[in-house]
């Protein structure tokens, strides 16, 4: 006895349109129409493309539209995606490494494995000889607004690990500043 064939129509089609643009892999569209992903990858090509190109085209105007609307990140993300911008490092800036140190050598720390002391002590003289002669970078130094931020945040830290009452908190007892803080 013959297979049935597979009956396609226009609601089978756009619900395949919708799972793909959704991103619902294709297998599993597969099972929920009720046929071998060959048949639907066959009976449905342009569906499964459509699917998926409407979606993007639905992502890239709310990202557009996000952009235009002041949404930093998303401005960053469509400059970067789009107009192929690049974050480049001032040629100036000291923190920058210098081709000759880009070409020095490699030098590995090894972890004591206490196998041979005089092996570990020679690793830690050429260890620390070699990083006395590095320069230590400093962060940069933060604005008055940061500072006293940072100084509010490891008051209330020091607060909360010593378990007393936070100012913030609305409650008598309460130990955790109230939601959303």
């Amino acid at each position: 006895m013959a297979r049935k064939a597979f009956a396609v129509n226009d609601a089978m089609r756009e619900r395949v349109r919708y799972l793909a643009g959704v991103g619902v892999p294709q297998d599993d569209i597969a099972k929920i129409i009720g046929c071998a992903p060959k048949t639907l990858r066959k009976r449905f090509r342009d569906d499964l493309d459509r699917g998926v190109a409407e979606a993007n085209a639905t992502m890239c105007g709310f990202l557009f539209a996000a952009a235009k609307a002041g949404n930093i990140p998303a401005i960053i993300f469509w400059l970067k995606t789009r107009a192929h911008w690049r974050e480049r490092v001032a040629p100036d800036d000291p923190t920058v490494r210098t081709d000759a140190e880009s070409n020095s050598p490699v030098v590995l720390v090894l972890p004591d494995n206490g196998r041979d002391p005089g092996l570990t002590e020679a690793l830690r003289d050429a260890q620390e000889k070699y990083f006395a002669g590095k320069p230590r970078r400093q962060p940069p130094p933060l604005g008055p607004e940061l500072e006293a931020g940072l100084a509010q945040t490891e008051n209330i830290v020091g607060a909360l690990r010593a378990g007393r009452h936070h100012p913030l908190a609305a409650r008598e007892g309460q130990t955790a500043p109230p939601a959303g803080l």
